[in-house]
């Protein structure tokens, strides 16, 4: 952990890490306090795909980036909407990109 959140109760609300395909799914989701800058709000994330132990896709926010996902080596914006929204994303772009 990076101290920032150390002296701020986060809430862990969602840990997994599971085999899919032909990689590695590992995702956390914590509930702060208060924002991540520049995040408006009360998430810290970071999820993974990882084929190979290269990171095929990812999402995270944090402090200083903001919302955004890496996508094949390409790191995008990504337009927060909630945890759920998050998880359905992330999948999402898993299956559209092909295990060759």
């Amino acid at each position: 952990m990076h101290g920032v959140i150390h002296h701020m109760k986060a809430t862990l609300i969602h840990r997994s890490r599971r085999q899919y395909r032909q990689g590695i799914i590992e995702a956390v989701v914590w509930q702060v306090p208060q924002p991540v800058p520049p995040s408006e709000h009360p998430y810290k994330y970071r999820l993974v795909y990882i084929v190979g132990g290269e990171r095929v896709v990812g999402y995270d926010n944090e402090r200083g980036k903001g919302d955004h996902k890496h996508l094949l080596g390409a790191e995008l914006p990504y337009h927060f909407e909630g945890p759920d929204q998050l998880m359905l994303d992330f999948l999402t772009d898993i299956d559209g990109v092909s295990d060759e």
